[in-house]
């Protein structure tokens, strides 16, 4: 009789029901649990799909009891019965629990040590993370992981199917590329062939897929890997995947219809949410004077207010001679949630560097004959706290909390907090929402202390009207850029490109390269568009984040199979580890100790 093996799978572990009452079955898949029951042995079968719970008894099969019996946690076996509907004692905690397989025979394909982890979803995790990466393949046994890279999977899968049906063609870009100045710091290559010279590897595909358009593709996606030597933290790796889309003759209007339509569907297929479209709009400018941040959460309010006209001259310095004294009115039903001591931590909170790094956080209570309890109220004077409490829109009960500073520290500051009392307010309730949101209208540029750098990159195009400013004002620029947010989250981003010759120089100019720095990196793009470039944009979304969101996990690390920790290591295979002198001669690098090394 031909082994289990040959005889081959007949059902996975998730898909036995009531229906199938009397089937003669075959399953393959890991033991999840085995328990003796007064001769009775209960053995729960794992694979992907789900658990079956399998009975052996002397009875039904001697040996198949016997071999069952010797059965532990994480063998991998393959098993062979019948399916029996367990009636009243079904269990409903688990899809096939309505039936249950009488064991008649058992085939080992491995057996296993007892696993340094307990293979259970989360709320049974008994393993620290470090633990959990060093054994990330039996990690990824459990089944909320495995859930996980289902959906990424159907995702990706989704994703091409639908960009390929709307016309986009799936090309490849190289890993390994020239260096070029960008936002983010790129991990060198050394060339065995080139001695002394170095690729890099690629941040984004960002100009090979413009050049796909110079050369008449028209429509471009790929879903591809990204690398990027940066500090690391929950949503962000070394390594990641992109959706990444460029358009010939794109506007971004067109840009913004065929994005929605594949997230409309994604959400629809996979997780049968019908989204709203379009999706809602919002300038930078008036995601920052609301919210404080590019990437506003609009599934609650506690929007910031602009009190700054108002104290100016105002007889308390601090308010008077900020450049910007902004608040947030959180409504009366949370004010015995600000104590004196919960106001404290909150000033606390809003001084730290990763929170905004402000001097101090305002506030006061709103009281029933419309007074102010607060520190403030004296220096303020009543008539200027009634004005402040009317532009804020408190009523008796309400608690205002200000920030007065320079433009970036107020709205960092306030935006963080607002952030934090969502959370510790529980304002957003149970129900999952999605709360999709184009901001567009980005400046083109950032000043730093070296001079005007690119807000996004320097192939972004500006605004049409706002091309005179680049000689004029380069601050008063925008780009055409845009970036798709979720629930607070940057899922994606993207802009409209520079075409002309004319206005890519302009850019040049202002970012300070010179006609001699500006070969020397892009003279490669700058050639190509001396053949006419057609007008372009795209955008690219990260498949990464889309996945954790989905998914409502907590960090990139629950949707990237084989994730690096906040050190960028992998301990797993302890990379990155040595090369010794061999390997690095052949690279022509000579090994230097770090300073104070041993």
């Amino acid at each position: 009789m031909p082994s289990l093996l040959e005889q081959g799978r007949t059902h996975d572990c998730g898909s036995l029901r009531a229906s199938d009452d009397g089937r003669e079955v075959v399953l393959f898949g890991w033991v999840h649990r085995q328990r003796n029951r007064g001769g009775r042995i209960f053995v729960d079968l794992r694979d992907r799909a789900g658990i079956t719970q399998v009975v052996f008894g002397p009875d039904l099969h001697a040996e198949a009891h016997e071999a069952a019996g010797g059965l532990r946690a994480e063998y991998c076996v393959a098993i062979a019965g019948k399916v029996k509907s367990r009636g009243e004692n079904a269990n409903e905690n688990i899809p096939t629990g309505a039936i249950e397989v009488e064991g008649t025979a058992v085939e080992l394909f491995s057996a296993s040590d007892p696993p340094p982890l307990t293979i259970a979803d989360d709320e049974r995790l008994d393993a620290l993370e470090t633990t959990r990466l060093r054994y990330r393949y039996l990690d990824l046994r459990r089944p909320s992981l495995q859930r996980n890279f289902i959906l990424r999977s159907k995702l990706a899968t989704l994703t091409r199917a639908t960009l390929a049906e709307a016309g986009f063609l799936e090309l490849e870009t190289p890993y390994m590329v020239k260096y070029t100045p960008g936002g983010a710091r790129n991990f060198l290559v050394p060339s065995r062939l080139s001695p002394g010279k170095f690729y890099a590897l690629a941040e984004s595909p960002q100009i090979f897929k413009q050049l796909f358009m110079v050369s008449g593709f028209d429509k471009y996606f790929q879903i591809t890997r990204c690398f990027r030597d940066e500090d690391l933290r929950n949503d962000r790796q070394p390594e990641f995947t992109q959706i990444d889309v460029e358009m010939s003759f794109a506007t971004p209007e067109r840009v913004f219809a065929a994005m929605e339509e594949l997230v409309t569907r994604q959400w629809r297929e996979l997780l049968g949410v019908e989204l709203p479209r379009p999706f809602k709009r919002m300038t930078w400018a008036e995601a920052m004077a609301r919210y404080g941040n590019d990437k506003p959460d609009i599934r609650f309010g506690l929007e910031l207010m602009d009190i700054t006209e108002a104290v100016k001259g105002c007889g308390f310095s601090v308010f008077a001679e900020a450049p910007y004294v902004k608040g947030i009115c959180v409504p009366p039903e949370h004010l015995k949630s600000f104590s004196r001591g919960r106001l404290d931590k909150l000033t606390d909170f809003v001084k730290k560097r990763e929170h905004g790094g402000a001097k101090g956080l305002g506030w006061a209570k709103i009281k029933e004959d419309g007074s102010w309890q607060s520190p403030l109220a004296k220096a303020l004077g009543p008539e200027l706290c009634t004005t402040i409490a009317e532009q804020m829109g408190a009523v008796p009960g309400s608690t205002l909390l200000f920030v007065a500073d320079d433009f970036h520290t107020t709205h960092m500051a306030l935006s963080s907090l607002r952030l934090e009392l969502r959370d510790s307010l529980s304002l957003l309730g149970e129900e999952t929402q999605w709360r999709f949101l184009w901001v567009t209208d980005f400046p083109l540029f950032e000043k730093t202390e070296r001079g005007w750098v690119s807000s996004h990159h320097p192939f972004t195009m500006p605004r049409t009207e706002h091309i005179p400013l680049l000689d004029e004002d380069p601050g008063k620029v925008l780009a055409q850029a845009y970036d798709l947010v979720l629930n607070g989250n940057e899922i994606g981003g993207g802009s409209i490109r520079i075409h002309r010759s004319d206005v890519q120089a302009k850019v040049f100019k202002v970012l300070g390269l010179s006609p001699e720095e500006t070969q020397q990196k892009f003279g490669f793009l700058l050639e190509a568009f001396r053949y006419g470039p057609p007008p372009h944009g795209g955008v690219a979304f990260g498949l990464d984040r889309i996945a954790m969101l989905m998914c409502g996990a907590d960090s990139l690390r629950d949707v990237i199979a084989f994730p690096k920790t906040s050190r960028g290591q992998d301990l797993m295979t302890s990379c990155p580890g040595p090369a010794d002198d061999e390997q690095l001669g052949e690279l022509y690098i000579t090994h230097r100790p770090l300073p104070g090394a041993d």
